[in-house]
């Protein structure tokens, strides 16, 4: 019996039983579905997430109180905080610090924004007047705040485009007030989409004063002070000068990263939490490859007086083994298509909430692992089924 005859004998077993197969590759088909689909999340994130601070520039450094280890491109540890900056700091920093364009102190804080009936929690970002220079939001609409709101501490905002469409979802927001932790502050700007980040949905942000959050929230810390360096070529140069004039104050306890860095992190973080969801779904397709030789055990009991006829008119252990191997991969891999399909369908569903792209190496490892689980699950059924005696088989009932 040559391999297109087993062939045609499986594709009629499968066929046989049509619920029982599509059962036995339900398994399989979520496997591969999962694996797509959460390998696509974790790529569109990583994507999208690089891609806003890339849009920042090359020439921007991060400064963190207290001692971060980025050794190996990761997080070697917990990082150890240190005393907050202060406003202070930071105008330091800008009349010492040569060879940049900006030196912006930024703070963050949530807060309730309301109008009218409508309302929700959003992010604050406060910052100075050359925060337009080192955020990515790109202007919709209006403008961001100027030097002489800063020091007044103006109530004004720039809203991001959640806030907008929900609090103006037919209006123009420009010159309009609404209530931020029950203050009044006129709405001057909004920002286009942006999408998610590693801290949340970037378009649920709302841009004020430094001065103006600082005396909203009461406390008048400052997270991180940006940097943007005029050459590129000198961030090492800059970080230098950084470390030293802040020497004074903080020792060594502060942390200066260039945008380099900062993506070499995120990228290692990002890529490992793909790799792992990628794995927990692969669990699924273990599952599925058991049920898959569970049902082809008993396909061999119930096939066992048919598996003695063959043998007796002549059908080889190799033609009773690849019968039953063929059965198993054609479940499988036709599992693993369907897996591909819905996967591909749920990853298109998902990207109008969150970034995701479906990877070449994600789809095809789905499916040689999958084919992979048909024969490596199907080969002790068919063993077992090769080697039944023909004359105890025929007696089989």
């Amino acid at each position: 019996m040559n391999i297109l005859e087993s062939f045609r004998i499986a594709v009629r077993a499968v066929f046989a039983n049509k619920v029982r197969s599509l059962l036995t590759m339900l398994g399989v088909i979520i496997g591969v579905s999962a694996v797509i689909l959460l390998v696509a999340i974790g790529t569109g994130v990583q994507k999208e997430i690089t891609g806003t601070i890339e849009g920042l520039g090359s020439n921007l450094l991060f400064v963190f109180p207290g001692q971060i280890n980025t050794s190996g491109g990761g997080f070697g540890g917990p990082p150890q905080q240190g005393h907050p900056f202060s406003n202070a700091d930071a105008k330091l920093l800008q009349m010492r610090l040569t060879g940049v364009d900006a030196v912006v102190p930024v703070a963050t804080g949530s807060a309730t924004v309301k109008l009218g009936n409508k309302s929700g929690r959003s992010t604050l970002m406060g910052a100075t007047e050359q925060g337009a220079q080192v955020f990515s939001a790109t202007l919709g609409g209006g403008r961001h705040y100027n030097r002489s709101e800063v020091d007044a501490s103006a109530r004004v905002i720039a809203i991001g485009y959640t806030i907008k469409t929900s609090l103006f979802p037919s209006s123009d927001p420009l010159g309009q007030v609404i209530t931020v932790n029950g203050q009044r502050f006129t709405v001057i700007g909004w920002y286009e989409k942006q999408g998610g980040s590693l801290s949340g949905d970037q378009d649920n942000q709302a841009y004020v004063p430094l001065t103006t959050l600082q005396n909203l929230t009461g406390v008048s810390d400052v997270r991180i002070i940006m940097i943007k360096v005029t050459d590129a070529s000198q961030i090492d140069l800059v970080r230098a000068q950084v470390k030293r004039v802040l020497a004074p104050k903080y020792q060594d306890n502060v942390t200066v990263m260039s945008q380099d860095q900062t993506l070499g992190i995120l990228s290692t973080v990002l890529g490992t939490l793909t790799y792992m969801l990628a794995g927990i779904a692969g669990i699924s397709l273990l599952v599925g490859g058991i049920g898959i030789m569970n049902i082809m055990l008993v396909s061999v009991s119930e096939r066992t007086r048919e598996i003695g006829i063959r043998k007796a008119v002549g059908a080889r252990t190799w033609d009773i083994m690849s019968q039953f191997v063929i059965e198993a991969m054609m479940l499988s891999v036709t599992g693993g298509i369907l897996g591909i399909a819905l996967g591909g369908v749920g990853a298109w569903a998902l990207s109008a909430v969150v970034p995701t792209e479906i990877t070449p190496w994600a789809v095809g490892l789905a499916f040689f692992f999958s084919a992979g689980v048909g024969v490596f699950f199907g080969v002790y059924p068919a063993w077992k089924a090769s080697k039944l005696d023909p004359i105890v088989a025929l007696r089989y009932e």
